[in-house]
């Protein structure tokens, strides 16, 4: 009989993360759930419904401590890692001129979504070298182009994108690192009941995109999905852009 593969899925309480942590527990994985947001975690794990297989661990990837004792208590759990999902991240504060933006705010940014991913991969390698082992780190389209004022998380991102290179060359043969890009995706309906809403894209929304439509945590999931399987293992340091065909195309206005 295979043994049952162990996931930790950062930022897996909400949005994508959500969609990531579902796809693969659907898929025979056990999922260990890493979040800030305890409440909507208790929220996630209740809803998926998979006791025996699941575990939440309420989480700031951004220090060190928290970040050794969720990897330790999914080691607890499951008896090892096969895989690490670094997905938790902030956008605050939204759209800030670069001149007036708090120095904490930048701090914050960086801290959750690019030293995050550095701190997880530190405390999960030693597991993923014995089981030879897959990350999948998640950073944006914002990595490649940008909207005015948004420089903490493009800087982050863009940050993802290097470390994810930079760890695949160095945790290779034994570890693949690889990275994927999100465009423009739908969370609404992934987020906790305080703050879902399920208000109607408009037409003009969809349209911007080649593929006619906006993503969905499930586009991103199934990409993720991929690259952790035995399938991809050709397959490192690169990033994967899920956005629709929305960076190839040039907007001109008319």
């Amino acid at each position: 009989m295979t043994q049952t593969r162990t996931v930790i899925v950062t930022g897996g309480a909400q949005g994508i993360g959500r969609g990531i942590a579902s796809r693969l527990l659907a898929g025979g994985w056990n999922v260990a759930i890493v979040d800030a947001d305890a409440d909507a975690g208790a929220e996630t794990a209740r809803d998926l419904d998979a006791a025996d297989r699941l575990l939440f661990v309420a989480t700031d990837v951004s220090d060190e401590d928290n970040v050794r004792t969720c990897v330790e208590a999914a080691i607890n759990r499951f008896g090892g890692i096969d895989a690490l999902v670094n997905n938790a991240g902030v956008a605050r504060p939204p759209r800030v001129p670069v001149e007036t933006l708090p120095l904490a705010d930048w701090n914050r940014t960086i801290g959750v979504n690019l030293t995050g991913c550095f701190l997880m991969a530190k405390h999960c390698v030693a597991h993923l070298r014995r089981t030879r082992g897959a990350i999948v780190n998640v950073a944006s389209t914002r990595a490649l182009q940008s909207e005015a004022n948004t420089e903490p998380y493009s800087a982050s991102k863009g940050g993802v994108v290097a470390l994810s290179h930079a760890l695949a060359v160095s945790l290779g043969p034994e570890i693949r690192v690889n990275c994927v890009s999100p465009g423009w995706i739908d969370v609404r309906g992934w987020q906790k009941s305080t703050r879902r809403t399920t208000d109607a894209l408009r037409p003009e929304d969809h349209a911007q995109h080649p593929v006619g439509r906006v993503g969905t945590p499930e586009d991103v999931a199934a990409v993720v999905e991929f690259l952790l399987s035995d399938a991809a293992g050709f397959v490192t340091g690169q990033n994967w852009m899920i956005d629709g065909g929305m960076t190839r195309k040039m907007i001109y206005l008319e």
